[in-house]
């Protein structure tokens, strides 16, 4: 249930995407006007029933530094300022250095010199500048150009995010619906913490509101810690299908990942090849300082209470099966 209009009002950037629809939903809840900013406003459409009539509004923006006038626009009289535009391989203009490294900056500029505080900054686990991966090193850029405009904005860093558009287990299932075999890129014994979409919504709203401590860095993860090989697994054993699981050495899936990557919408690139040779889970550093969703009083939730309900429709006959079929 939605709660009365409080009047303030937060500005999402990349609100119309995968994380960004469940934190406009959950300011909306909260009695909040929500401005979703991304390139495609006339492509957010599938926002507006999560708040009242003229409680949400998608509007225009880009981070690319010479559309900064449309990110101050988009911050104008907003009380809360939240960013979770990224990428996961570059595309024409998109590059990593323009969205991930600048654009976080950019927007963090923009709230600052609009009198904004509140600047929640959505990265990644696994950010770090010295990393051999472009996108990881975008990622603390981002992280530091956010820090350096605004002091006291606070740093959201889940691992692998799942939830019903996730394009991690729907990917794989689909995958495992039309083949008998799925790779395992390094043997598939990188380590994942994989953290519920509503999860790190939760999260946003408690850091943009006061929640959290200023100007620190959250490394959000669920309540499991998986290799990719056990990832797969469950999901298999989520939509009832038998796959061969065939593991593919870096060296072999880098060169693999040059050819893919040449596709519109690459399958793999030697940049996510990098990316898998690091485990993508909270450190002890974070959980020892409270810097966790159990630090910001959020339980997070489990794969097997999840999966399920979205990974059924992979399934030989869907929600009615309830068995191995295949």
């Amino acid at each position: 249930m939605t709660a009365p209009l409080n009047g303030k009002l937060v500005t999402v950037f990349g609100g119309s995407g995968f994380v960004g629809r469940y934190v406009v939903r959950a300011f909306a809840q909260a009695g909040w006007r929500v401005r979703a900013a991304c390139r495609r406003p006339d492509l957010a459409g599938h926002l507006q029933p999560y708040g009242a009539v003229g409680q949400i509004q998608a509007v225009q923006a880009n981070l690319r530094p010479e559309h900064r006038w449309s990110v101050d626009r988009a911050v104008h009289g907003a009380d809360a300022v939240v960013n979770l535009v990224g990428i996961l391989h570059a595309s024409g203009h998109q590059t990593f250095e323009a969205v991930q490294a600048e654009g976080p900056g950019i927007v963090a500029e923009a709230a600052r010199a609009a009198g904004i505080g509140a600047v929640v900054q959505v990265s990644a686990i696994g950010a770090d500048a010295e990393s051999s991966s472009v996108y990881a090193r975008s990622k603390a850029a981002g992280e530091a150009a956010v820090l350096a405009a605004v002091p006291g904005a606070v740093i959201l860093r889940p691992s692998i995010v799942f939830g019903p558009e996730d394009d991690f287990f729907n990917r794989f299932a689909g995958m495992a619906r039309l083949s008998p075999v799925l790779p395992l890129i390094g043997g598939g014994e990188t380590r994942f913490q994989p953290v519920y979409v509503g999860d790190v919504a939760a999260a946003a709203f408690t850091a943009a509101t006061g929640g959290a401590k200023p100007g620190t860095v959250y490394e959000l993860g669920g309540p499991e810690v998986k290799t990719f090989r056990a990832l797969m697994e469950e999901m298999l054993e989520v939509v009832g299908r038998r796959r061969i699981l065939l593991p593919i050495p870096f060296g072999l899936a880098r060169l693999q990942a040059k050819v893919l990557q040449l596709l519109p919408s690459p399958l793999l690139t030697e940049d996510q090849v990098e990316v898998l040779k690091v485990d993508n889970v909270v450190s002890e550093a974070a959980i020892r300082d409270g810097r966790t969703l159990s630090g910001l009083g959020i339980e997070a939730r489990t794969l097997a209470s999840i999966l399920p309900s979205y990974l059924w429709r992979f399934r030989q006959s869907g929600q009615f099966d309830t068995r191995r079929t295949a």
